[in-house]
């Protein structure tokens, strides 16, 4: 009788325990996105929409609502509520990815049909805009060289302005350095282009050309270089510039041997991501360079081609051998960037601190 009577508070714990609650299991998601696609198709066909995009979009509301709905009633509301945060997270992914997975795929699927070595290594010069043939070689040089131009302007400037800020930048000047590099960072691409052909084409004299352009560019790319590299600077901690001040090292050898090999690999990833961001501008381009069919090898002097101004002027002539040359073009800018972006991610990965085990 001791026994039965000792055993039995341990039974009704176990059948009354209030932390056991009921799950979903772990098909439910799938299962509720599943027919909430049925649902939003149905109601779409039902209601005469033939849009996929008004389908997807009945979809998600129904997916969003089930997940509430169902969970709400095992689970509860509390749950419930984490799981429909869960849900509009993913439905917020999806819809960001579906747009650029559907770029990718046209980009591709259309440019391949014209992309070939010949298209690549041969210029527009002596092909009309209507006929079959031509390439892109003389934009790709012209890219190559206003990007590698602006490059060499932004890229020092921008990385001594972060310097100043992060190392010596007190007071009033450096607020208003901040101020401005601010207000860089929205100024619109044709403002900077027509800033560069009312100073240096109108004001100075000079005509269309390569280095024109690569100016507005920079313009353009600075505030992004100082804004990465005063973060990464920040990110570079306080003992090593101590540990090398008490040994009795200049700040400037400080910083020019400890705080920048540190911060190295997000900055050079931060100037990779500057570049991509000004490679598909072509207002300043239309403004300043002007375009041409021929190689033009020097970007100081004469107009120059580019690739946003080539993709342009080539979907502009609206015939399919033009709209055939933008799309295989728009194929070789977005590999042109995405080359960048890996590149980048490689150096900052080579030139992260190590640390020991």
């Amino acid at each position: 009788m001791s026994h039965a009577i000792q055993d039995r508070p341990v039974q009704t714990a176990v059948r009354h325990d209030p932390l056991r609650h009921a799950r979903l299991p772990r098909w439910s998601p799938l299962a509720i996105a599943a027919g909430s696609i049925a649902a939003g198709v149905g109601l779409g066909l039902a209601a005469g929409w033939h849009s996929r995009i008004q389908w997807g979009l009945l979809a998600a509301l129904f997916f969003v609502l089930g997940t509430y709905a169902v969970t709400a009633k095992v689970e509860g509301s509390r749950q419930a509520k984490d799981r429909v945060a869960t849900s509009l997270v993913w439905v917020c992914f999806i819809l960001a990815v579906i747009p650029l997975l559907s770029l990718a795929w046209v980009t591709i699927s259309k440019g391949l049909e014209t992309l070939d070595p010949y298209f690549l290594s041969h210029s527009m010069n002596g092909v009309l805009d209507a006929e079959v043939g031509g390439g892109i070689y003389h934009a790709l040089l012209g890219t190559i060289e206003q990007v590698l131009l602006a490059t060499l302007i932004a890229a020092p400037i921008g990385l001594l302005t972060a310097v100043y800020l992060v190392e010596y930048g007190r007071g009033k000047l450096a607020q208003a350095v901040t101020f401005f590099v601010d207000v860089m960072t929205g100024v619109p691409s044709i403002v900077a282009g027509l800033f560069i052909l009312a100073t240096w084409n109108l004001m100075l004299g000079f005509g269309p050309s390569g280095f024109a352009g690569a100016m507005a560019l920079a313009i353009l790319m600075m505030p992004v270089v100082v804004r990465s590299t005063e973060e990464m600077l920040k990110l570079v901690p306080n003992e090593l510039r101590e540990a090398s001040l008490a040994l009795g090292v200049p700040k400037w050898r400080t910083i020019l041997k400890v705080v920048l090999p540190t911060a190295i690999g997000g900055i050079t990833t931060g100037v990779m991501l500057a570049v991509a961001r000004i490679t598909g501008e072509t207002a300043p381009v239309l403004l300043l360079v002007f375009g041409t069919k021929l190689i033009n090898e020097n970007p100081f002097e004469g107009a120059q081609a580019s690739l946003p101004l080539y993709v342009y002027e080539q979907y502009a002539v609206g015939t399919d051998a033009a709209i055939s040359r933008a799309w295989a073009a728009a194929l070789v800018l977005i590999a042109f960037v995405m080359i960048l972006n890996l590149v980048a991610r490689g150096i900052a990965r080579w030139k992260a601190p190590k640390t020991g085990r």
